[in-house]
């Protein structure tokens, strides 16, 4: 019986050899190596602070360190209340990233606007920003945070990987040719 998987173990070849593809092998580097970028703005900004006390042990994810620079950054976790004052400065933060880059929506009003419907408040960070992850909950906690890491790598594993530098590289092509 012949099993379909990311990496193999070959017993005929002699010595240690693990067989995979290029794709497998970037897709499993980028999914060990999640930057977060914090955006925190309210109170789960407190939560997203105990995910990385040694209780919860961020680093099993390669994420212990937060990077506060986004151009450092590939993981974005708005973590509370987003105020349409405070809308422009995470857009151009998300902005400044490089691809490829991902969201968490954390707590409630990351999600939806939370308990506040007025006329100052977001009603939900992906109305600016697109969001691969919600994590719900008033405020959530850390342990749904990672579990939304989780998640996270498990999507970061099924995006191709060369299949996106080939698009990139045929629209440069094209660029070039207008």
């Amino acid at each position: 019986m012949q099993t379909k998987s990311e990496y193999g173990y070959n017993s005929k070849i002699e010595g240690d050899a693990v067989l995979t593809t290029v794709d497998a092998a970037l897709a499993w580097f980028r999914k060990n190596s999640v930057w977060p970028m914090p955006m925190g703005l309210a109170c789960c900004a407190i939560e997203l602070m105990a995910v990385g006390a040694s209780r919860f042990d961020i680093s099993r994810f390669g994420s212990e360190v937060m990077r506060f620079s986004p151009r450092q950054a590939d993981c974005m976790i708005v973590a509370g209340t987003v105020t349409y004052k405070m809308a422009g400065a995470v857009k151009r933060v998300w902005d400044q990233m490089a691809e490829p880059k991902w969201c968490i929506a954390m707590g409630a009003c990351a999600s939806t606007g939370g308990m506040y419907r007025s006329y100052a408040v977001l009603q939900g960070v992906d109305q600016i920003i697109p969001v691969d992850i919600y994590v719900s909950g008033c405020p959530p906690r850390p342990e749904a945070l990672l579990d939304a890491f989780m998640k996270l790598q498990k999507k970061i594993t099924t995006q191709p990987v060369l299949e996106n530098f080939k698009v990139l590289n045929m629209h440069k092509e094209t660029v070039k040719a207008a």
